[in-house]
């Protein structure tokens, strides 16, 4: 009890003690001198083809509205020529082999049907490309490649969503030019002849109509001499 009664004795006395008087606000500090940014790497332009090693290509389908059914293809090619200092100036082919459809844990047969008459249709569309008409930047990082996309047959613009990862001119063990992309876009199926289980209006039973894609690509450029000789 008397440990009890001392406590509440030194609360008592804290609280009836004088407060020290409030602290002023300091003053703003001054503004100190913002250090610039490293210059971007002055990557040569020229051409630049695709490092299959360090690229994907991905796409993404809702399947029942309980989840985006998602898949790849294997075989795919690409040449930029590209030229850091004027986008316009850039331009982008690719070319998508559709028998190299890429399934996780597919049923048996299932392939078969994705790449058959009623979807992809590959015997008779062997290829799909993508032709690019206009390259330009939206940010410091940032741009939008639109293009022409023939698929199953049907060619229409399509616009990629594109980020530029860096690059560099060179390494001792890597010695080319080398340059990195993200990208993002997206299409309807049906506008390209594939409208195969599209869900009825105002229903998600079936496999959606849009397709989702999704890009990851190096470049492998002009060697580290001609760049460091310019």
């Amino acid at each position: 009890m008397k440990s009890v009664l001392s406590v509440f004795t030194v609360l008592a006395l804290a609280a009836c003690s004088p407060q020290p008087a409030e602290k002023k606000a300091d003053a703003p500090a001054a503004p100190t001198a913002s250090v610039p940014k490293p210059p971007k790497a002055e990557i040569p332009a020229g051409d630049y083809t695709l490092d299959k090693t360090h690229a994907s290509l991905t796409f993404k389908v809702s399947h029942l509205g309980f989840s985006n059914y998602t898949a790849s293809f294997a075989d795919f090619d690409a040449k930029l020529r590209f030229d850091q200092a004027n986008a316009a100036a850039s331009s982008l082919e690719a070319t998508i082999d559709p028998r190299s459809l890429t399934l996780p844990a597919p049923p048996p047969g299932f392939q078969k049907d994705l790449t058959g008459p009623q979807w992809l249709d590959a015997a008779r569309y062997p290829a799909i490309t993508f032709k690019s008409t206009r390259i330009e930047t939206t940010g410091a990082d940032t741009g939008k490649v639109t293009g022409d996309l023939t698929l199953h047959g049907v060619t229409k613009p399509v616009t990629l969503d594109v980020t530029y990862n860096g690059g560099y001119v060179g390494h001792p063990m890597d010695p080319n030019a080398r340059i990195g992309f993200s990208a993002k876009g997206a299409f309807k199926r049906s506008d390209f002849g594939i409208a195969y289980g599209v869900p009825a209006p105002g229903t998600t039973m079936g496999v959606g109509d849009e397709v989702q894609v999704e890009i990851e690509a190096e470049f492998s450029g002009p060697p580290l001499k001609a760049a460091s000789s310019n």
